[in-house]
């Protein structure tokens, strides 16, 4: 099983142990991973603010070059606003043929084109869908059964652009989670929007929101997630939310590709657990503590 891979630039830099738990998991499940290489970003959430058709170029130059390597393989990008800018480019090319054809216009600077083939999976759907919960537990060496975990995707994660879940009442990372061993919390905010850029430019609106989904994880061991920017403004912002909660909040957020590299007995160079604000290890040092000792 081969995938093409687009890290996007937060896996690349500020979620480097999102990319490096991926890479390491997906091979662990006999999948192989190939980086699109001379890949750009996506233009994040400001192209289309200056430019609409600058906001549909910048994907479709990934999506063109993906394209020439193979055509019929499935990008995996694990960046939800990566995910949905390249999903709201090949929609609209879809239904527009003279959008595609000032993309390509643009696109011949580098010799490149964009036909428009090229299929574009988030992480999310390619974990839950591709591998069996069976084929997960196949490889788990460290069953996580005193871990209490939160599962929260956020909202591009699951819309406008993923067919793959309920965009309001998500599900298709507890199979994943379960086959690790932890024990799930549900919330009602598993959904819910992390604030995004609002905690730049209106931050007393972006920190309530996400108080909301903190406190809803009140009792949880830590959050798992899929998506850079939802892990960034979550571990980020915990100061300003205690103060807005009147209680400590002191919650670690990790990609749920660590967890899976953690039950997977994956060293420490893979998870990477070191390079988050809101420390893991205490977490990690509980369960030591708890673990059953193996018989002689």
């Amino acid at each position: 099983m081969k995938y093409l891979f687009y890290p996007g630039c937060s896996m690349d830099t500020s979620a480097l142990e999102y990319k490096r738990s991926t890479a390491a998991v997906f091979e662990t499940l006999g999948a192989e991973l190939e980086e699109i290489p001379d890949w750009t970003c996506c233009g994040a959430s400001a192209a289309s603010v200056a430019s609409d058709l600058l906001g549909h170029v910048l994907p479709a130059r990934n999506l063109a070059l993906a394209e020439q390597i193979d055509e019929d393989l499935t990008i995996v990008a694990g960046c939800s606003a990566c995910y949905t800018n390249f999903r709201r480019t090949q929609a609209a090319v879809t239904r527009d043929r003279a959008l595609l054809d000032q993309v390509n216009r643009a696109l011949e600077v580098e010799e490149l084109t964009y036909k428009g083939k090229a299929q574009v999976r988030h992480l999310m759907d390619v974990l839950a869908n591709d591998f069996s919960p069976e084929e997960i537990r196949a490889h788990v060496k460290r069953p996580l059964e005193d871990l209490v975990v939160a599962p929260y995707y956020g909202c591009q994660t699951v819309r406008p652009f993923s067919p793959y879940d309920d965009d309001q009442a998500p599900t298709s990372m507890l199979p994943v989670l379960d086959a690790l061993g932890v024990t799930i919390q549900r919330h009602n905010r598993e959904a819910s929007c992390c604030g995004t850029s609002l905690l730049m430019t209106k931050q007393e609106a972006g920190v309530r929101m996400v108080a909301e989904v903190l406190d809803a994880c009140e009792g949880a061991d830590c959050m798992a997630t899929v998506c850079p920017m939802c892990q960034l403004n979550m571990e980020g912002y915990q100061d300003k939310v205690s103060k807005v909660l009147g209680r400590r909040v002191n919650l670690p957020i990790l990609f749920l590709p660590q967890l899976m590299a953690l039950a997977f007995g994956l060293p420490d160079d893979v998870t990477m657990f070191e390079r988050h604000m809101v420390p893991f290890k205490p977490v990690l040092s509980r369960m030591e503590r708890t673990a059953p000792v193996a018989a002689n």
